[in-house]
């Protein structure tokens, strides 16, 4: 019933039941890919008001698999592109993922990338959100928490001529958090999650 295309690489069918409406599908070498479709082979529809969320998991040599929900297929959108470079080391931010990290069973620890595709009502499907968007969100957090941050320390810039000697004070250049500030920024719009490795 399911279909996975990488680019450069034959189509896979081969997904596994793993529950009653979950399947799973190895997809090795991930790191040099950029792009998966998922799709309805079209042998067999979904029944009449089932969608499949799609998810990923990208492999951690030291935990069980954790799953980023990319979006969905439907019998009315029986394809979709999803763009998993981005999602990289991700390693599921946010509570929506970390109450997801059951959702195809309890899974053994995996060394290679995984799709899973659980079958719901598709109106519990369509209003779930990607984990993608997620990253839009902490960069947003990422560039408030900075600008309150330098902010606050700017509060309390002084002029070599307003201050008071203190041996037991050390000051910092403004330029020097400036600096922080701006190669931060540069990072958190390079790669949103930089911070964790």
């Amino acid at each position: 019933m399911l279909g996975c295309i990488v680019s450069g690489r034959l189509v896979q069918t081969d997904f596994q039941q793993v529950g009653e409406t979950q399947f799973l599908i190895n997809i090795p070498e991930a790191d040099n890919i950029n792009h998966i479709v998922i799709f309805l082979t079209g042998e067999t529809p979904l029944p009449i008001g089932l969608a499949g969320s799609v998810y990923f998991s990208w492999p951690d040599p030291a935990a069980p698999p954790n799953w980023q929900l990319l979006g969905y297929i439907s019998n009315s959108k029986p394809s979709a592109i999803f763009k998993i470079s981005q999602l990289k080391k991700l390693d599921e931010i946010g509570s929506s993922a970390s109450s997801q990290l059951s959702i195809f069973g309890s899974q053994p620890i995996s060394h290679i990338a995984q799709v899973g595709v659980s079958i719901e009502p598709e109106q519990n499907v369509i209003q779930q959100t990607p984990s993608t968007t997620n990253t839009t969100t902490y960069l947003q957090f990422g560039r408030k928490m900075l600008e309150n941050f330098f902010n606050f320390s700017s509060s309390f810039a002084l002029t070599q001529s307003q201050m008071v000697p203190n041996p037991n004070e050390t000051f910092v250049p403004l330029s020097t958090l400036q600096t922080w500030y701006t190669n931060f920024e540069r990072r958190l719009q390079q790669n949103p999650n930089f911070w964790k490795s």
